[in-house]
């Protein structure tokens, strides 16, 4: 009797155990899968997957009532730029207006991160984007000016995180725009209307492939290394990889000019 009482206590403690750690297993998963959705959830990640769709308006709706009720969040301001700047290049070549107003904003809305958290990278990456994109519409001492100040933003962005693949790609499009100034263009400027932004391809090309290995799928940065290659005359590199760049998704609006641009550059390339 003593032996059975024994066995009938032990095996209802091995029960009581297994269900005890059956009950925690489950409150573990539920609670494990509850933070996953929360997560997913979240409104601005929300508002990232529906910019990366494409779908800016839905985007724009999220981020803005988020900013509502946190105005002191420095990340809503950099994504606020980051979508007015692919709203932008969303816009026809012949609606530059358009275009010229979401850059102001994008630059406005940066400058509003950097104001809140000066040590954000991507405030100053968006920063610099959106002034270099607005530089082909002021006059030449302007442009100088803004040079500047947008080397000075892509020098910090790069400070403060040298993996922001933003300021990379930036800085390689300022690089390879610095290069394509001739000696002699380049003499007469500084002698009348100042110093000209210095660069080379191969500062450029160095930031382009640094950009690539942190995020493969930016099709911008093939096209752009594409041209220095183009530019340097090694146009078998570059087939190579605006080739590559027609595999990748488009993700942001102006992908498909670059891709407009790259099977036209193939066809010639390929014909010579």
């Amino acid at each position: 009797m003593a032996a059975t009482s024994t066995l009938l206590r032990l095996r209802c403690m091995l029960i009581y155990s297994f269900i005890a750690f059956s009950l925690i297993a489950f409150v573990h998963s539920t609670t494990a899968k509850a933070a996953s959705k929360e997560q997913a959830g979240k409104p601005i990640d929300l508002a990232d997957k529906e910019l990366w769709a494409m779908n800016y308006p839905k985007a724009d709706s999220i981020y803005t009532s988020e900013l509502r009720k946190k105005p002191d969040n420095a990340e809503l301001y950099w994504k606020l730029s980051r979508l007015q700047v692919s709203l932008g290049e969303s816009v026809s070549y012949d609606n530059a207006d358009a275009g010229l107003q979401h850059y102001r904003k994008a630059a406005e809305y940066a400058r509003a991160c950097i104001s809140i958290d000066s040590t954000n990278s991507k405030g100053h990456a968006w920063l610099a984007a959106s002034l270099g994109i607005m530089a082909d519409n002021i006059g030449t001492k302007e442009k100088l000016n803004r040079a500047k100040e947008i080397k000075r933003e892509l020098d910090t962005a790069l400070r403060l995180n040298p993996n922001d693949e933003t300021a990379l790609s930036t800085i390689g499009s300022y690089y390879r725009e610095a290069a394509n100034i001739g000696w002699f263009r380049r003499m007469v400027a500084n002698t009348f209307i100042g110093e000209l932004p210095k660069g080379n391809y191969e500062l450029a090309e160095k930031a382009f492939r640094k950009a690539i290995s942190l995020d493969p799928r930016i099709i911008r940065n093939y096209h752009e290394l594409a041209l220095i290659c183009i530019d340097t005359h090694n146009r078998e590199e570059a087939v190579r990889l605006m080739r590559i760049a027609l595999d990748k998704p488009i993700l942001i609006a102006s992908d498909r000019k670059r891709i407009e641009e790259m099977r036209r550059l193939l066809k010639k390339y390929s014909d010579e």
